[in-house]
């Protein structure tokens, strides 16, 4: 295991506990996503996610599908939004991961995915369609150019969570909850023991998603683990304001990162 590789990663969750934003590049526009980025770096992201939308998101609930199809139809590509990354990279070193689906990064040539990737400054790639048991081949191309392949957990059996725990990279992304992303009104899975099982195989970090929207519930799950992802809340007001969104994405990321900074 190549800790090494994702220093930037682990820098995220140097500083408390991390927040960690995910939007939709092209959702509403690639110049609107660019000025997203900058705006939560300074409302105090620790980590920013970035969307390549896919025309069937196997794992998005009906906000992030509709983000897709929105940044799809306004023409955004996998190369634009390299362009876009270069762009930013000028300007912020904030850490940065990809989420996309295999297809995306199969479509492209994987090879020359991740070594174009790494190589303008992503930290890493989650690929929610790929199941543990088929990661090798990206994990060598990731391991051969620097990316750290981010592993997800869901709430599944505990000699699963132990076997993808003790092979995981950067941090660990852990599900709240079985089904799609999407926001809910309160979290079930019993995330405590989930994270204490994790803990006994990696010191990596581990940040929970999917269904988390209010500062309340930001900090619960951050308080029993090492930061809180939230992906819908975010993409539904870009869908709301489109491009006025900023300054509301700016307003809540600094919200929730206070939430997250004062949970226990």
């Amino acid at each position: 295991m190549n800790h090494n590789i994702n220093n930037k990663i682990l820098h995220a969750f140097e500083h408390g506990k991390a927040f960690i934003p995910f939007i939709t590049c092209g959702d509403p526009s690639m110049d609107v996503t660019e000025q997203l980025v900058y705006a939560m770096d300074e409302a105090g992201a620790d980590l920013i996610e970035l969307g390549i939308p896919f025309s069937d998101p196997t794992a998005e609930g009906p906000v992030i599908q509709e983000a897709s199809i929105r940044a799809l139809s306004g023409g955004a590509t996998t190369d634009k939004i390299f362009d876009m990354v270069k762009s930013i990279r000028r300007n912020t070193q904030i850490p940065m991961v990809f989420m996309t689906y295999a297809n995306v990064v199969f479509s492209y040539g994987a090879e020359r995915f991740i070594k174009k990737a790494a190589q303008l400054g992503m930290d890493g790639l989650i690929l929610p369609d790929i199941p543990f048991e088929e990661k090798s081949d990206f994990d060598d191309l990731c391991n051969q150019y620097g990316m750290a392949l981010i592993s997800m957990i869901a709430p599944t059996s505990h000699d699963r969570i132990r076997m993808i725990a003790k092979e995981a990279e950067g941090f660990i992304y852990c599900v709240s909850s079985l089904g799609v992303t999407g926001t809910r009104s309160e979290i079930t899975t019993d995330i405590e023991a989930m994270i204490k099982l994790v803990k006994e195989e990696t010191d990596l970090p581990c940040a929970v998603g999917f269904g988390i929207s209010t500062p309340e519930q930001a900090a619960k799950m951050a308080a029993l683990s090492d930061g809180a992802i939230v992906g819908s809340a975010i993409v539904k007001m870009c869908a709301q304001y489109g491009g006025e969104c900023v300054p509301h994405v700016a307003a809540y990321v600094k919200s929730m990162k206070e939430a997250v900074r004062n949970a226990g």
